[in-house]
């Protein structure tokens, strides 16, 4: 993938016009990114589109909510979206099933899981070990959500399949106010949902499963070979502004973050967002860069295997490109 990419960067603008990359009326190239979730998770993409770095790199980003990684990967197959944000194991499960023109990765946003476990009653002395016999309302299967999910509670001696019942059964997204009408007595959140329910008085945050679960490879951007390989300009022009982005948030406080990305998130106040973005910085959510390391792609597959949804161990020099994010950096 490396020769391919360095091989046709010199010939970039020849490529973007012979396959209708076009600029449209503010002279900006249009890209549909397709996002697994619209969550403060993410608050370094939304600084970048608040800030207009997409805008500085001469990109016009159309933002939309895939709802799940099976639906982002859907879009970016069939060409509705020409980049995909989610969990990589979508782009594995893709190339392993004999997807010729299959996504590649290009740059990681989180290296920790990002969402919460949250209960019925405040726990502050909580341990893994009070899930043995409780409900919880997961994810889907094979997402990395529930993957990572299941890895922590192995980590801690727990069996996902018989020390306790994990509801799959519920859309993503929608946990949060099943939450507050079923029987189960946990369920995984991410945020805003998370305080969400905490502030309207039907839930506690009980653990961080990024705290938990160390650093894992939790979402990156990707787009499919073809795409790539044709337009290197864009996508180099692309992580370009999720590099300042990423700059941003590790150079600010939380209080000037969350003003900052105040305008995609309209419904949470700002108290609450700050608290939420405080939360994440504190256990180091976000990357300095967006190279997605060897290391780190080995440890997903491995987090895959454990879960059993890997058919087959896939090459990194195939799914990954590291080549825009380092230039991202240097620049």
């Amino acid at each position: 993938m490396k020769k391919i990419v360095c091989g046709i960067l010199a010939g970039c603008l020849v490529l973007a016009t012979a396959t209708g990359c076009q600029k449209n009326a503010s002279g900006k190239t249009p890209i549909t990114l397709n996002e697994v979730a619209h969550s403060i998770f993410y608050a370094p993409q939304y600084a970048a589109i608040e800030l207009g770095y997409f805008d500085e790199e001469g990109l016009d980003v159309t933002l939309v909510n895939g709802g799940g990684a099976d639906k982002v990967m859907t879009a970016l197959v069939s060409g509705e979206a020409d980049i995909g944000f989610m969990g990589s194991e979508a782009s594995v499960y893709t190339y392993a099933n004999g997807e010729a023109d299959y996504a590649v990765n290009f740059a990681q946003l989180t290296q920790r899981a990002g969402n919460f476990l949250v209960g019925r009653e405040p726990e502050p002395d909580f341990q893994w070990e009070n899930l043995k016999g409780k409900k919880v309302l997961g994810g889907r299967a094979g997402g990395m959500p529930q993957m990572v999910f299941e890895y922590i509670l192995k980590k801690n001696g727990i069996d996902p399949k018989t020390d306790l019942s994990i509801d799959q059964s519920i859309n993503f997204g929608l946990t949060a106010a099943a939450f507050t009408s079923n029987d189960a007595d946990y369920t995984v959140e991410f945020e805003p949902f998370a305080t969400a329910l905490e502030q309207e008085g039907n839930g506690h945050v009980a653990a961080s499963l990024g705290e938990s679960s160390g650093y894992v490879p939790y979402t990156a951007y990707c787009a499919k070979k073809s795409y790539i390989e044709k337009n290197p300009e864009i996508i180099q022009k692309f992580t370009n502004a999720i590099q300042k982005g990423l700059e941003y948030v590790n150079s600010h406080t939380s209080a000037e973050i969350a003003k900052t990305i105040k305008p995609q998130f309209k419904e949470t106040d700002e108290a609450a967002l700050t608290a939420i973005v405080e939360r994440y910085k504190a256990q180091d959510t976000w990357k300095t860069d967006t190279v997605f390391e060897k290391e780190s792609f080995d440890l997903l597959q491995n987090i895959l295997e454990e879960a059993g949804e890997l058919p087959a161990r896939v090459p990194y020099e195939d799914l990954v490109v590291t080549d825009f994010a380092r230039a991202a950096v240097k620049e």
